[in-house]
């Protein structure tokens, strides 16, 4: 994707650092920036969920953790970036309800550390990668850019927490941020060489393809006894290359208007568990055994955004707008790396 004209080299925001590039939806957008001119990335990830594999040559990293404050300092005085990008949190659901006070450690604790050193070195643009899961369970379906956030799990309501704190820093310090709200991240990039390599999995569509690749018997569907055509949780899936590019699409509109602004990237359609099951099936040939179990608690039945503002405001298409090819992307990925990065 190209960036428009009078985008961020014309301003001379070239310097961004890129907080968790090394892991999922990070390194994707590194891939996708680092294809284009006038751009230095720098990478700062602490590994414990990023792959040191997944980051270009050429590309500057630095090892740190964003709670890690003395390191924060020591990376800004040195790389003096223009702009930040933020995927470093914990993500998974179950996990935050099991251990809140972590999630709110590092999803909210590490945030704060991360805005004040951006505050003391005067960088003023910001790009959040939040969630869907503010929303809950959303009353209007798929939900609208301007829903009401009512957030039902710890997860969710980091996320909601740190939007809210992003704006109170507008507002006190000038800064200004773009708040990119979607559901589940998924596929590979196109060449099959970066995917999905999480310890534990927590993400259906690998996990589905673990079972095709032999590496689980069966795959587990939590619930289907849900409000939903055939009982199974729906969900919405955005393939990760276009999370890419709207976080690319956003940085540029952030600085060209030096506006705040808050997004949903969704499809504005979903899929159930079991629709998601049978496009794996159909991609890899394989039958794929399913086996159901009991609900996950903070699973609402129903979780679909709208895009309505980032496609008239940034201009943001999906390039994959099948389940199918977005699966495909992901085995094209797995298939070759079946242990990820330790291939």
């Amino acid at each position: 994707m190209k960036l428009p004209k009078d985008g961020l080299s014309a301003t001379g925001v070239t310097k961004i650092l890129v907080c968790g590039g090394a892991g999922y939806i990070g390194s994707h957008l590194v891939q996708e920036l680092s294809t284009q001119q006038d751009y230095e990335i720098i990478i700062l990830d602490n590994l414990s969920k990023g792959h040191i594999k997944s980051i270009p040559k050429g590309i500057k990293f630095e090892k740190a953790d964003i709670r890690d404050k003395t390191a924060l300092e020591r990376i800004f005085s040195k790389h003096k970036p223009d702009a930040v990008m933020h995927f470093c949190a914990s993500i998974s659901v179950g996990e935050s309800v099991a251990d809140p006070l972590g999630y709110y450690e590092n999803n909210v604790a590490g945030t704060i550390y991360l805005l004040q050193v951006m505050k003391k070195y005067n960088v003023k643009y910001f790009i959040f990668s939040s969630s869907a899961a503010i929303f809950g369970n959303a009353k209007e379906v798929p939900i609208p850019d301007d829903a009401r956030p009512e957030p039902i799990n710890p997860y969710g309501d980091t996320k909601f927490v740190v939007e809210k704190m992003l704006a109170w820093s507008e507002n006190a310090y000038g800064l200004k941020y773009i708040c990119l709200r979607y559901f589940n991240a998924c596929g590979a990039h196109e060449s099959g060489d970066f995917g999905e390599d999480h310890d534990p999995e927590t993400h259906l569509i690998p996990l589905i393809l673990q079972v095709a690749l032999g590496q689980r018997e069966s795959i587990s569907i939590f619930g289907d006894d849900y409000e939903t055509k055939d009982g199974t949780c729906v969900r919405d899936y955005i393939h990760v290359t276009d999370l890419a590019t709207a976080h690319i699409r956003s940085l540029a509109y952030l600085i060209k208007e030096n506006k705040s602004q808050s997004f949903n990237l969704g499809s504005g359609e979903g899929y159930t568990v079991k629709e998601v099951i049978n496009a794996a099936r159909n991609v890899t040939g394989h039958p794929i055994p399913d086996k159901v179990e009991d609900r996950r608690i903070g699973d609402p039945a129903i979780l679909i955004a709208g895009s309505t503002r980032a496609e008239q405001i940034l201009g943001w298409k999906r390039k994959y707008n099948t389940i199918e090819s977005i699966v495909a992307s992901a085995w094209k990925y797995h298939k070759t790396h079946i242990n990820g990065y330790n291939y």
